[in-house]
């Protein structure tokens, strides 16, 4: 069985709900963020070096060293994918293909970076805030190319949700939270309210514990 490694309010949230969307089983060890610093606690070195969430464990691949451990999400979805016989891969359209490759790195390779930035200008004291004034602009841009693409698609890779779709739910939910995504781009919104009715996304909300952008 399949362990994740899972910390409140972050990246990890996505790999339950694909765990959840393929049928593969699994077990969640739950980590909480330090109050102060709202960083992953040290705990997590001891499964991986880099200390951070997501990371899964599994048994059934491992050697005589014990589990096999994956860190980092777009590296986790896609083993989960070729574990799960290629569910919610990449699809058999070669321009659909494409999609799906370009947002599984678009997510956390594009899309995430500003808006990080703007979370941590948010916690600097005075010059924060007048900084997070000049990032928002970066930010609508890459919030206009999701609309535009999603004006014409109901999914990220055609037709059908893919892992593509799992890879970027997290930034848009936590633009929509705070970083300015709104009604004014009626596809996201209805994109975001389409993954959350997903019963595999609400089991994966009740196994991985409160989190704060569903």
């Amino acid at each position: 069985m399949i362990v994740v490694h899972h910390l409140e309010n972050s990246r990890s949230q996505r790999v339950l709900w694909l765990l959840e969307e393929l049928g593969l089983p699994y077990a969640v060890k739950r980590y909480e963020r330090d109050k102060t610093t709202m960083l992953a606690p040290p705990e997590l070195r001891r499964i991986h070096p880099l200390g951070k969430s997501p990371v899964i464990e599994d048994p059934s691949a491992g050697t005589g060293n014990g589990s096999l451990v994956v860190a980092e999400t777009g590296a986790i979805v896609e083993y989960l994918v070729d574990k799960g016989d290629g569910r919610l891969g990449v699809p058999g359209h070669r321009r659909m293909a494409l999609h799906y490759r370009h947002f599984l790195h678009y997510a956390e390779g594009s899309l995430m970076p500003p808006l990080l930035v703007k979370l941590v200008l948010g916690r600097v004291p005075l010059l924060g805030k007048a900084a997070q004034k000049k990032v928002q602009p970066m930010i609508d841009v890459h919030l206009d190319y999701v609309e535009a693409h999603l004006a014409s698609n109901d999914w990220f890779a055609g037709d059908a949700i893919t892992a593509a779709d799992v890879m970027m739910s997290f930034p848009l939910e936590v633009a929509r939270s705070r970083a300015g995504l709104d009604a004014s781009r009626p596809y996201t919104i209805a994109w975001l309210d389409r993954i959350h009715a997903r019963p595999a996304y609400r089991a994966a909300l009740a196994a991985g514990g409160s989190y704060a952008y569903a």
